[in-house]
């Protein structure tokens, strides 16, 4: 009995520990948190940013848990996760859960009401930016380019993030 428990517990373990982010996922995850933590900072925003593994409960059935999310109202918000849609989440790609986040997810968070939604791809070196409040326009850039925030996109001063260009 203790082998076979064991046995699955390990199997468990192998299980998330494939499914996690690359190291370079890591990397570039880090770096776009910082981005988004910075700009809110010196803009004196009213956002907030949060990293997995903080949960999102996204209705009552669904509870997600996004590599990065973004959250503008506070009363979504309460000691344990995010209860409603995030104004904006990014998910880091890894050939374990790609068919995930660039079909289910993409259809969850936009039926949930997410504003922006980004896919992240380190391998490639891509990301795909899904802006729900314009017509649900899609834009393909490479981590070379600026990638303007929509969610910010009226402030004085806007949000765009170059992965390759870290924040200052």
């Amino acid at each position: 009995m203790l082998r076979k428990g064991l046995t699955i517990l390990l199997s468990i373990l192998i299980f998330l520990t494939a499914a996690g982010c690359s190291r370079s996922g890591e990397v570039v995850s880090g770096e776009v948190f910082y981005s988004i933590k910075e700009y809110i900072k010196k803009n004196n925003g009213k956002c907030e940013v949060f990293s997995a593994p903080t949960d999102v409960k996204l209705n009552e059935h669904d509870v997600v848990i996004p590599d990065i999310f973004v959250v503008c109202n506070p009363d979504k918000l309460d000691d344990q996760k995010c209860n409603g849609a995030p104004d904006w989440i990014i998910e880091i790609v890894s050939p374990s859960n790609a068919s995930r986040d660039y079909t289910d997810k993409l259809k969850l968070y936009l039926s949930a009401g997410v504003k922006e939604y980004w896919i992240i791809d380190p391998m490639n070196e891509r990301i795909v930016a899904y802006k729900f409040e314009t017509a649900s326009v899609v834009e393909v850039y490479t981590f070379d380019d600026n990638i303007p925030v929509g969610i910010y996109s009226e402030n004085s001063s806007p949000l765009s993030i170059c992965i390759n260009k870290p924040a200052e």
